[in-house]
Protein backbone atom coordinates (compact mmCIF):
# COMPACT_ATOMS: atom_id res chain seq x y z
CA UNK A 1 0.00 0.00 0.00
CA UNK A 2 1.33 3.46 -0.88
CA UNK A 3 2.23 5.87 1.91
CA UNK A 4 0.20 8.98 2.67
CA UNK A 5 3.00 11.07 1.15
CA UNK A 6 2.80 9.05 -2.07
CA UNK A 7 -0.98 9.36 -2.17
CA UNK A 8 -0.83 13.12 -1.61
CA UNK A 9 1.77 13.57 -4.37
CA UNK A 10 -0.34 11.41 -6.67
CA UNK A 11 -3.45 13.43 -5.98
CA UNK A 12 -1.63 16.68 -6.69
CA UNK A 13 -0.69 15.19 -10.06
CA UNK A 14 -4.16 13.85 -10.75
CA UNK A 15 -6.16 16.93 -9.71
CA UNK A 16 -3.59 19.49 -10.82
CA UNK A 17 -4.08 21.28 -7.50
CA UNK A 18 -2.44 21.56 -4.10
CA UNK A 19 -4.95 22.03 -1.26
CA UNK A 20 -4.09 23.59 2.11
CA UNK A 21 -1.82 21.44 4.23
CA UNK A 22 -4.49 21.00 6.87
CA UNK A 23 -6.86 19.26 4.44
CA UNK A 24 -7.20 15.54 5.19
CA UNK A 25 -5.40 13.59 2.43
CA UNK A 26 -7.91 10.75 2.54
CA UNK A 27 -10.94 13.02 2.20
CA UNK A 28 -9.17 14.60 -0.72
CA UNK A 29 -8.65 11.11 -2.17
CA UNK A 30 -12.37 10.39 -1.80
CA UNK A 31 -13.26 13.62 -3.60
CA UNK A 32 -10.87 12.74 -6.44
CA UNK A 33 -12.26 9.27 -7.13
CA UNK A 34 -16.00 9.67 -6.55
CA UNK A 35 -16.59 11.89 -9.61
CA UNK A 36 -18.10 10.39 -12.73
CA UNK A 37 -15.81 9.16 -15.46
CA UNK A 38 -15.98 11.62 -18.34
CA UNK A 39 -16.23 10.03 -21.82
CA UNK A 40 -15.89 13.45 -23.45
CA UNK A 41 -12.57 14.47 -22.01
CA UNK A 42 -10.51 16.94 -23.97
CA UNK A 43 -7.48 15.76 -25.93
CA UNK A 44 -5.29 17.37 -23.31
CA UNK A 45 -6.96 15.30 -20.60
CA UNK A 46 -6.51 12.18 -22.72
CA UNK A 47 -2.79 12.84 -23.02
CA UNK A 48 -2.65 13.53 -19.28
CA UNK A 49 -4.46 10.32 -18.33
CA UNK A 50 -2.11 8.35 -20.55
CA UNK A 51 1.02 9.96 -19.16
CA UNK A 52 0.09 9.10 -15.59
CA UNK A 53 -0.10 5.42 -16.51
CA UNK A 54 3.68 5.55 -16.13
CA UNK A 55 3.25 6.51 -12.42
CA UNK A 56 1.96 3.49 -10.45
CA UNK A 57 0.35 5.25 -7.46
CA UNK A 58 -1.50 7.78 -9.62
CA UNK A 59 -2.50 5.00 -11.95
CA UNK A 60 -4.16 3.04 -9.13
CA UNK A 61 -6.21 6.09 -8.22
CA UNK A 62 -7.36 6.45 -11.84
CA UNK A 63 -8.22 2.73 -12.06
CA UNK A 64 -10.37 2.97 -8.94
CA UNK A 65 -12.06 6.16 -10.20
CA UNK A 66 -12.88 4.52 -13.54
CA UNK A 67 -14.21 1.30 -11.99
CA UNK A 68 -16.47 3.25 -9.60
CA UNK A 69 -17.83 5.20 -12.57
CA UNK A 70 -18.34 2.01 -14.62
CA UNK A 71 -20.20 0.36 -11.75
CA UNK A 72 -22.41 3.44 -11.22
CA UNK A 73 -23.39 3.37 -14.90
CA UNK A 74 -24.28 -0.32 -14.67
CA UNK A 75 -26.23 0.11 -11.42
CA UNK A 76 -28.25 2.98 -12.87
CA UNK A 77 -29.27 0.95 -15.95
CA UNK A 78 -32.89 0.20 -16.61
CA UNK A 79 -33.43 -3.55 -16.19
CA UNK A 80 -35.27 -3.61 -19.53
CA UNK A 81 -32.40 -2.13 -21.54
CA UNK A 82 -29.46 -3.97 -23.05
CA UNK A 83 -26.49 -2.75 -21.04
CA UNK A 84 -23.85 -4.94 -22.71
CA UNK A 85 -21.88 -1.86 -23.80
CA UNK A 86 -21.64 -0.69 -20.17
CA UNK A 87 -20.15 -4.07 -19.26
CA UNK A 88 -17.76 -3.75 -22.20
CA UNK A 89 -16.69 -0.37 -20.80
CA UNK A 90 -16.05 -2.00 -17.41
CA UNK A 91 -14.11 -4.82 -19.09
CA UNK A 92 -11.91 -2.28 -20.90
CA UNK A 93 -11.01 -0.79 -17.52
CA UNK A 94 -10.35 -4.25 -16.01
CA UNK A 95 -7.93 -5.16 -18.81
CA UNK A 96 -5.76 -2.31 -17.52
CA UNK A 97 -5.37 -4.30 -14.28
CA UNK A 98 -3.95 -7.43 -15.96
CA UNK A 99 -0.65 -8.19 -14.16
CA UNK A 100 1.31 -8.81 -17.39
CA UNK A 101 0.42 -5.40 -18.79
CA UNK A 102 3.43 -3.08 -18.95
CA UNK A 103 2.93 0.57 -18.08
CA UNK A 104 3.46 1.89 -21.63
CA UNK A 105 1.21 -0.74 -23.22
CA UNK A 106 -1.42 0.11 -20.62
CA UNK A 107 -1.08 3.80 -21.45
CA UNK A 108 -1.49 3.12 -25.16
CA UNK A 109 -4.55 0.97 -24.54
CA UNK A 110 -6.02 3.73 -22.36
CA UNK A 111 -5.89 6.10 -25.33
CA UNK A 112 -7.55 3.61 -27.66
CA UNK A 113 -10.18 2.65 -25.08
CA UNK A 114 -11.03 6.30 -24.38
CA UNK A 115 -11.91 6.87 -28.04
CA UNK A 116 -13.73 3.53 -28.30
CA UNK A 117 -15.91 4.44 -25.30
CA UNK A 118 -16.63 7.80 -26.91
CA UNK A 119 -17.64 6.51 -30.35
CA UNK A 120 -18.98 3.05 -29.54
CA UNK A 121 -18.58 -0.27 -31.33
CA UNK A 122 -20.44 0.88 -34.46
CA UNK A 123 -17.72 3.45 -35.18
CA UNK A 124 -14.75 1.37 -34.10
CA UNK A 125 -12.56 2.15 -37.12
CA UNK A 126 -13.01 5.90 -36.66
CA UNK A 127 -12.30 5.62 -32.94
CA UNK A 128 -9.07 3.66 -33.40
CA UNK A 129 -7.85 5.85 -36.27
CA UNK A 130 -8.40 9.06 -34.28
CA UNK A 131 -6.74 7.54 -31.22
CA UNK A 132 -3.66 6.67 -33.27
CA UNK A 133 -2.70 10.35 -33.52
CA UNK A 134 -2.55 10.55 -29.71
CA UNK A 135 -0.70 7.26 -29.43
CA UNK A 136 2.00 8.68 -31.70
CA UNK A 137 2.03 11.89 -29.62
CA UNK A 138 2.60 9.82 -26.50
CA UNK A 139 5.38 7.77 -28.11
CA UNK A 140 7.26 10.93 -29.06
CA UNK A 141 7.52 12.11 -25.45
CA UNK A 142 11.06 12.20 -24.10
CA UNK A 143 10.28 10.02 -21.07
CA UNK A 144 8.61 7.41 -23.27
CA UNK A 145 11.58 7.37 -25.63
CA UNK A 146 13.90 6.78 -22.66
CA UNK A 147 11.61 3.97 -21.51
CA UNK A 148 11.71 2.33 -24.96
CA UNK A 149 15.50 2.60 -25.12
CA UNK A 150 15.71 0.93 -21.72
CA UNK A 151 13.57 -1.94 -23.03
CA UNK A 152 15.67 -2.01 -26.24
CA UNK A 153 12.56 -1.63 -28.40
CA UNK A 154 13.42 -0.59 -31.96
CA UNK A 155 10.17 -1.31 -33.84
CA UNK A 156 7.71 0.17 -31.38
CA UNK A 157 4.48 -0.42 -33.34
CA UNK A 158 5.36 -4.07 -33.94
CA UNK A 159 6.24 -4.41 -30.25
CA UNK A 160 2.94 -2.83 -29.19
CA UNK A 161 0.93 -4.99 -31.60
CA UNK A 162 2.60 -8.17 -30.32
CA UNK A 163 2.12 -7.11 -26.70
CA UNK A 164 -1.58 -6.50 -27.27
CA UNK A 165 -1.87 -9.84 -29.10
CA UNK A 166 -0.63 -11.48 -25.91
CA UNK A 167 -3.22 -9.58 -23.88
CA UNK A 168 -5.96 -10.57 -26.32
CA UNK A 169 -5.04 -14.21 -25.84
CA UNK A 170 -5.52 -13.82 -22.08
CA UNK A 171 -8.92 -12.08 -22.19
CA UNK A 172 -11.45 -14.40 -20.58
CA UNK A 173 -14.25 -14.15 -18.03
CA UNK A 174 -11.93 -15.67 -15.42
CA UNK A 175 -9.14 -13.15 -16.07
CA UNK A 176 -11.57 -10.21 -15.97
CA UNK A 177 -13.12 -11.42 -12.70
CA UNK A 178 -9.66 -11.81 -11.17
CA UNK A 179 -8.85 -8.23 -12.19
CA UNK A 180 -12.21 -7.07 -10.77
CA UNK A 181 -11.43 -8.68 -7.41
CA UNK A 182 -8.01 -7.03 -7.45
CA UNK A 183 -9.67 -3.65 -8.12
CA UNK A 184 -12.10 -4.13 -5.23
CA UNK A 185 -9.15 -4.91 -2.96
CA UNK A 186 -7.40 -1.69 -4.01
CA UNK A 187 -10.64 0.27 -3.55
CA UNK A 188 -11.13 -1.04 0.00
CA UNK A 189 -7.55 -0.26 0.98
CA UNK A 190 -7.82 3.28 -0.37
CA UNK A 191 -11.19 3.97 1.28
CA UNK A 192 -10.58 2.30 4.65
CA UNK A 193 -8.99 5.58 5.73
CA UNK A 194 -12.27 7.49 5.34
CA UNK A 195 -14.95 4.95 6.33
CA UNK A 196 -14.82 6.16 9.94
CA UNK A 197 -15.39 9.84 9.04
CA UNK A 198 -19.01 11.00 9.55
CA UNK A 199 -21.07 11.38 6.34
CA UNK A 200 -18.02 10.82 4.11
CA UNK A 201 -17.60 7.34 5.62
CA UNK A 202 -21.21 6.37 4.91
CA UNK A 203 -20.92 7.38 1.25
CA UNK A 204 -17.63 5.49 0.93
CA UNK A 205 -19.24 2.35 2.40
CA UNK A 206 -22.16 2.72 -0.02
CA UNK A 207 -19.73 2.96 -2.93
CA UNK A 208 -17.94 -0.22 -1.84
CA UNK A 209 -21.34 -1.97 -1.51
CA UNK A 210 -22.37 -0.79 -4.99
CA UNK A 211 -19.17 -2.11 -6.57
CA UNK A 212 -19.54 -5.45 -4.76
CA UNK A 213 -23.15 -5.71 -5.95
CA UNK A 214 -22.02 -5.24 -9.55
CA UNK A 215 -19.29 -7.85 -8.94
CA UNK A 216 -21.98 -10.42 -8.07
CA UNK A 217 -23.55 -9.93 -11.52
CA UNK A 218 -20.23 -10.00 -13.33
CA UNK A 219 -19.87 -13.77 -13.88
CA UNK A 220 -22.79 -13.85 -16.33
CA UNK A 221 -22.58 -10.32 -17.73
CA UNK A 222 -18.86 -10.20 -18.59
CA UNK A 223 -19.30 -13.29 -20.80
CA UNK A 224 -21.35 -11.10 -23.16
CA UNK A 225 -18.50 -8.58 -23.33
CA UNK A 226 -15.81 -11.01 -24.54
CA UNK A 227 -16.69 -10.92 -28.27
CA UNK A 228 -16.87 -7.07 -28.46
CA UNK A 229 -13.60 -6.81 -26.49
CA UNK A 230 -11.83 -9.16 -28.90
CA UNK A 231 -13.18 -7.18 -31.85
CA UNK A 232 -11.84 -3.96 -30.32
CA UNK A 233 -8.42 -5.47 -29.62
CA UNK A 234 -8.28 -6.96 -33.14
CA UNK A 235 -8.87 -3.54 -34.65
CA UNK A 236 -6.20 -1.95 -32.45
CA UNK A 237 -3.71 -4.67 -33.42
CA UNK A 238 -4.60 -4.21 -37.10
CA UNK A 239 -4.00 -0.46 -36.88
CA UNK A 240 -0.66 -0.88 -35.13
CA UNK A 241 0.40 -3.49 -37.71
CA UNK A 242 -0.40 -1.07 -40.53
CA UNK A 243 1.58 1.68 -38.81
CA UNK A 244 4.51 -0.70 -38.40
CA UNK A 245 4.46 -1.64 -42.07
CA UNK A 246 4.36 1.99 -43.10
CA UNK A 247 7.39 2.69 -40.89
CA UNK A 248 9.47 -0.18 -42.30
CA UNK A 249 9.01 0.59 -46.00
CA UNK A 250 12.19 -0.34 -47.81
CA UNK A 251 11.97 1.83 -50.93
CA UNK A 252 11.22 5.33 -49.80
CA UNK A 253 12.29 8.61 -51.41
CA UNK A 254 14.94 6.74 -53.39
CA UNK A 255 16.52 8.47 -56.36
CA UNK A 256 17.79 5.26 -57.95
CA UNK A 257 17.01 1.71 -56.78
CA UNK A 258 18.82 -1.28 -58.22
CA UNK A 259 16.79 -4.37 -58.91
CA UNK A 260 17.30 -7.62 -60.75
CA UNK A 261 14.37 -7.94 -63.11
CA UNK A 262 12.08 -10.96 -63.18
CA UNK A 263 14.15 -14.03 -63.98
CA UNK A 264 13.35 -15.44 -67.46
CA UNK A 265 11.91 -18.97 -67.31
CA UNK A 266 14.74 -20.66 -69.24
CA UNK A 267 17.39 -19.25 -66.92
CA UNK A 268 15.27 -20.01 -63.83
CA UNK A 269 14.93 -23.66 -64.89
CA UNK A 270 18.68 -23.89 -65.60
CA UNK A 271 19.49 -22.55 -62.14
CA UNK A 272 16.97 -24.87 -60.46
CA UNK A 273 18.47 -27.89 -62.27
CA UNK A 274 22.07 -26.96 -61.40
CA UNK A 275 21.64 -25.86 -57.78
CA UNK A 276 22.87 -28.48 -55.29
CA UNK A 277 21.41 -29.07 -52.85
CA UNK A 278 17.97 -28.01 -54.05
CA UNK A 279 16.71 -24.65 -52.76
CA UNK A 280 14.61 -25.22 -49.62
CA UNK A 281 11.44 -24.24 -51.47
CA UNK A 282 11.82 -26.99 -54.10
CA UNK A 283 10.73 -30.59 -53.49
CA UNK A 284 12.24 -33.56 -55.31
CA UNK A 285 10.19 -35.48 -57.86
CA UNK A 286 7.69 -34.48 -60.48
CA UNK A 287 4.49 -35.05 -58.52
CA UNK A 288 3.08 -33.13 -55.56
CA UNK A 289 0.30 -34.23 -53.24
CA UNK A 290 -1.95 -31.24 -54.02
CA UNK A 291 -3.31 -32.12 -57.46
CA UNK A 292 -4.63 -29.37 -59.73
CA UNK A 293 -8.35 -28.75 -59.63
CA UNK A 294 -10.14 -29.99 -62.73
CA UNK A 295 -11.28 -27.18 -65.00
CA UNK A 296 -14.78 -28.65 -65.30
CA UNK A 297 -15.13 -28.64 -61.50
CA UNK A 298 -14.13 -24.98 -61.40
CA UNK A 299 -16.53 -24.07 -64.19
CA UNK A 300 -19.42 -25.62 -62.26
CA UNK A 301 -18.54 -23.49 -59.24
CA UNK A 302 -18.32 -20.36 -61.40
CA UNK A 303 -21.83 -20.99 -62.76
CA UNK A 304 -23.10 -21.56 -59.22
CA UNK A 305 -21.59 -18.24 -58.04
CA UNK A 306 -22.00 -15.75 -60.90
CA UNK A 307 -21.26 -12.72 -58.69
CA UNK A 308 -17.78 -13.96 -57.78
CA UNK A 309 -14.60 -13.19 -59.81
CA UNK A 310 -14.40 -14.78 -63.27
CA UNK A 311 -11.51 -17.25 -63.52
CA UNK A 312 -9.67 -18.55 -66.55
CA UNK A 313 -8.43 -22.14 -66.81
CA UNK A 314 -5.02 -21.24 -65.37
CA UNK A 315 -6.64 -19.67 -62.29
CA UNK A 316 -8.86 -22.69 -61.77
CA UNK A 317 -5.95 -25.12 -62.05
CA UNK A 318 -3.87 -23.07 -59.60
CA UNK A 319 -6.20 -24.33 -56.83
CA UNK A 320 -6.31 -27.84 -55.39
CA UNK A 321 -9.89 -27.05 -54.41
CA UNK A 322 -11.64 -23.71 -54.12
CA UNK A 323 -14.72 -22.22 -52.55
CA UNK A 324 -16.56 -18.92 -52.85
CA UNK A 325 -16.31 -16.82 -49.69
CA UNK A 326 -16.96 -13.25 -48.61
CA UNK A 327 -14.30 -11.39 -46.62
CA UNK A 328 -15.87 -8.81 -44.32
CA UNK A 329 -13.81 -5.84 -43.24
CA UNK A 330 -11.81 -4.85 -41.42
CA UNK A 331 -9.42 -7.39 -42.92
CA UNK A 332 -6.18 -7.53 -44.91
CA UNK A 333 -4.80 -9.49 -47.85
CA UNK A 334 -1.09 -9.65 -48.68
CA UNK A 335 0.72 -9.95 -51.98
CA UNK A 336 4.42 -10.62 -52.57
CA UNK A 337 5.57 -8.47 -55.43
CA UNK A 338 8.54 -6.61 -56.93
CA UNK A 339 9.14 -3.45 -58.95
CA UNK A 340 8.38 -5.46 -62.09
CA UNK A 341 5.26 -7.18 -60.76
CA UNK A 342 1.79 -5.71 -60.33
CA UNK A 343 0.81 -4.52 -56.87
CA UNK A 344 -2.83 -5.06 -57.83
CA UNK A 345 -3.04 -8.60 -59.15
CA UNK A 346 -5.55 -11.39 -58.80
CA UNK A 347 -3.61 -13.73 -56.44
CA UNK A 348 -3.26 -12.84 -52.74
CA UNK A 349 -2.24 -14.38 -49.42
CA UNK A 350 -4.96 -14.38 -46.72
CA UNK A 351 -4.03 -12.88 -43.37
CA UNK A 352 -3.91 -16.16 -41.42
CA UNK A 353 -1.57 -17.70 -44.00
CA UNK A 354 0.58 -14.54 -44.02
CA UNK A 355 1.10 -14.92 -40.28
CA UNK A 356 2.07 -18.55 -40.82
CA UNK A 357 4.58 -17.53 -43.49
CA UNK A 358 6.18 -14.91 -41.23
CA UNK A 359 6.33 -17.40 -38.34
CA UNK A 360 8.27 -19.89 -40.49
CA UNK A 361 12.04 -20.32 -39.97
CA UNK A 362 12.58 -19.20 -43.59
CA UNK A 363 9.58 -17.05 -44.65
CA UNK A 364 10.73 -16.64 -48.27
CA UNK A 365 11.16 -20.39 -48.72
CA UNK A 366 7.80 -21.07 -47.02
CA UNK A 367 6.03 -18.64 -49.35
CA UNK A 368 7.54 -20.11 -52.54
CA UNK A 369 7.09 -23.72 -51.39
CA UNK A 370 3.59 -23.71 -49.94
CA UNK A 371 2.05 -20.95 -52.09
CA UNK A 372 3.68 -22.65 -55.11
CA UNK A 373 5.14 -19.60 -56.87
CA UNK A 374 7.93 -20.14 -59.42
CA UNK A 375 10.81 -17.61 -59.39
CA UNK A 376 10.16 -16.72 -63.03
CA UNK A 377 6.59 -15.79 -62.10
CA UNK A 378 7.38 -13.37 -59.32
CA UNK A 379 10.48 -12.02 -57.54
CA UNK A 380 10.08 -11.47 -53.81
CA UNK A 381 11.67 -8.20 -52.71
CA UNK A 382 8.47 -6.34 -51.81
CA UNK A 383 4.96 -6.85 -50.52
CA UNK A 384 1.75 -4.83 -50.54
CA UNK A 385 -1.33 -4.91 -48.32
CA UNK A 386 -4.91 -4.71 -49.57
CA UNK A 387 -7.21 -3.36 -46.85
CA UNK A 388 -10.85 -4.36 -46.75
CA UNK A 389 -12.30 -1.57 -44.64
CA UNK A 390 -14.98 -1.67 -41.97
CA UNK A 391 -18.37 -2.22 -43.61
CA UNK A 392 -16.86 -3.43 -46.89
CA UNK A 393 -17.24 -6.98 -48.24
CA UNK A 394 -15.02 -8.62 -50.86
CA UNK A 395 -16.11 -11.67 -52.84
CA UNK A 396 -13.16 -13.99 -53.41
CA UNK A 397 -12.20 -17.56 -54.27
CA UNK A 398 -10.16 -19.28 -51.56
CA UNK A 399 -8.50 -22.68 -51.28
CA UNK A 400 -5.18 -24.56 -51.06
CA UNK A 401 -2.69 -23.82 -53.83
CA UNK A 402 -2.10 -26.76 -56.17
CA UNK A 403 1.36 -28.31 -56.46
CA UNK A 404 3.28 -26.93 -59.44
CA UNK A 405 5.57 -28.68 -61.93
CA UNK A 406 7.18 -27.58 -65.18
CA UNK A 407 5.62 -29.95 -67.71
CA UNK A 408 7.50 -28.39 -70.61
CA UNK A 409 10.84 -28.91 -68.82
CA UNK A 410 11.25 -32.68 -68.17
CA UNK A 411 14.86 -32.18 -67.03
CA UNK A 412 13.63 -30.42 -63.89
CA UNK A 413 12.93 -33.30 -61.51
CA UNK A 414 11.38 -31.08 -58.87
CA UNK A 415 8.10 -29.44 -57.96
CA UNK A 416 6.59 -26.79 -55.67
CA UNK A 417 4.56 -28.42 -52.92
CA UNK A 418 1.64 -25.96 -52.49
CA UNK A 419 -1.10 -26.70 -49.96
CA UNK A 420 -1.43 -23.35 -48.18
CA UNK A 421 -4.50 -21.29 -48.97
CA UNK A 422 -4.47 -18.59 -51.61
CA UNK A 423 -7.14 -16.04 -52.52
CA UNK A 424 -8.11 -14.80 -55.98
CA UNK A 425 -9.92 -11.45 -56.22
CA UNK A 426 -11.53 -9.53 -59.04
CA UNK A 427 -9.30 -6.86 -60.58
CA UNK A 428 -11.02 -3.89 -62.16
CA UNK A 429 -9.17 -2.39 -65.11
CA UNK A 430 -9.14 1.04 -63.45
CA UNK A 431 -7.47 -0.44 -60.37
CA UNK A 432 -4.51 -1.97 -62.19
CA UNK A 433 -1.07 -0.43 -61.80
CA UNK A 434 0.32 2.00 -64.34
CA UNK A 435 3.21 0.07 -65.94
CA UNK A 436 5.87 0.69 -68.58
CA UNK A 437 8.26 -1.74 -70.23
CA UNK A 438 12.04 -1.35 -70.44
CA UNK A 439 14.65 -3.40 -72.27
CA UNK A 440 16.66 -5.62 -69.91
CA UNK A 441 20.04 -4.29 -68.88
CA UNK A 442 19.85 -1.27 -71.17
CA UNK A 443 22.25 -3.10 -73.49
CA UNK A 444 20.32 -2.68 -76.73
CA UNK A 445 20.13 1.07 -77.10
CA UNK A 446 17.14 1.37 -74.74
CA UNK A 447 17.66 3.74 -71.81
CA UNK A 448 16.09 2.91 -68.51
CA UNK A 449 14.02 6.03 -68.07
CA UNK A 450 10.72 7.19 -69.51
CA UNK A 451 9.29 6.96 -72.06
CA UNK A 452 10.04 3.19 -72.38
CA UNK A 453 7.06 1.33 -73.87
CA UNK A 454 3.46 1.56 -72.79
CA UNK A 455 1.59 -1.69 -72.22
CA UNK A 456 -0.26 -1.20 -75.50
CA UNK A 457 3.04 -0.73 -77.37
CA UNK A 458 4.57 -3.77 -75.67
CA UNK A 459 1.54 -5.90 -76.57
CA UNK A 460 2.24 -5.30 -80.29
CA UNK A 461 5.68 -6.98 -80.05
CA UNK A 462 6.29 -10.59 -81.00
CA UNK A 463 6.58 -13.19 -78.23
CA UNK A 464 10.35 -13.29 -78.57
CA UNK A 465 10.77 -9.51 -78.53
CA UNK A 466 8.57 -9.24 -75.46
CA UNK A 467 11.08 -11.38 -73.54
CA UNK A 468 13.72 -8.66 -73.99
CA UNK A 469 11.68 -6.25 -71.86
CA UNK A 470 10.83 -6.13 -68.21
CA UNK A 471 7.80 -4.26 -66.80
CA UNK A 472 8.32 -1.53 -64.21
CA UNK A 473 5.47 -0.39 -61.99
CA UNK A 474 5.08 3.39 -62.20
CA UNK A 475 1.99 3.93 -60.07
CA UNK A 476 -0.27 1.94 -57.75
CA UNK A 477 -3.82 2.97 -58.58
CA UNK A 478 -5.91 0.96 -56.11
CA UNK A 479 -6.86 3.32 -53.23
CA UNK A 480 -6.85 0.56 -50.58
CA UNK A 481 -3.38 -0.82 -51.30
CA UNK A 482 -0.58 0.08 -48.90
CA UNK A 483 2.99 -0.27 -50.13
CA UNK A 484 5.25 -1.30 -51.67
CA UNK A 485 7.06 -2.40 -48.51
CA UNK A 486 10.32 -4.30 -48.19
CA UNK A 487 10.08 -8.02 -47.36
CA UNK A 488 13.63 -8.09 -46.10
CA UNK A 489 14.13 -11.29 -48.11
CA UNK A 490 16.13 -9.78 -50.96
CA UNK A 491 15.00 -9.98 -54.58
CA UNK A 492 16.92 -13.03 -55.83
CA UNK A 493 16.58 -16.78 -55.30
CA UNK A 494 19.99 -17.96 -56.53
CA UNK A 495 23.50 -16.69 -55.78
CA UNK A 496 24.59 -16.73 -59.44
CA UNK A 497 21.49 -14.91 -60.68
CA UNK A 498 22.04 -13.22 -64.03
CA UNK A 499 24.07 -10.01 -64.08
CA UNK A 500 22.39 -8.76 -67.22
CA UNK A 501 19.05 -8.76 -65.44
CA UNK A 502 20.21 -5.91 -63.22
CA UNK A 503 18.55 -2.60 -63.96
CA UNK A 504 18.56 0.77 -62.24
CA UNK A 505 15.13 2.12 -61.37
CA UNK A 506 14.28 5.79 -61.77
CA UNK A 507 12.44 7.48 -58.92
CA UNK A 508 8.97 6.52 -60.13
CA UNK A 509 5.88 6.99 -57.94
CA UNK A 510 5.07 3.26 -57.99
CA UNK A 511 8.38 2.51 -56.30
CA UNK A 512 7.75 4.86 -53.40
CA UNK A 513 5.56 3.86 -50.45
CA UNK A 514 2.20 5.59 -50.67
Amino acid sequence: MASETDIRAALEWETDSKPPDEKNTWIWLWEAIQGDFNDNRSTGQIAFDTGISMIPVVDQICDVRDIIANCKNIAQSDEREDNTWKWVALALTLIGLFPSLGSLVKGVLKIFFTFVRRYGLNHLVKAVDEAMTWVITLLRKRDVQKYLRKLKVDEVFKWLANSIREIRGKVSVGALLKAFDKAIGILKKLLEKVTWIPKVGDRAKQTIALVEKVRKQADAQLAKAIAPIQKILDRIIHRLDMEHMAQRSGILNASNVHFRGTLPEAQAVTLMCKTEPLPPWLSKGREGKWAEQKVRVGEKLLKKHPDWPKLDDTNIRSFHTMKAIEIKGPAKLFRITSPSNGAMGDCWVPEDVWKKILASPDPKAAWRKYSAVWPDWNPNGQFVVLEIKEGETLKVWRGPAASQKKLEHPDLNAHLEGGWDQVIVKVEKSQRDSTRYYMRGGGHGEKLHPPGLSRAEWETLSKEKKKAYTPIREKINHPNIKGPLDTGWGSTDFDPQLRDAKIGLPALPGQVTN
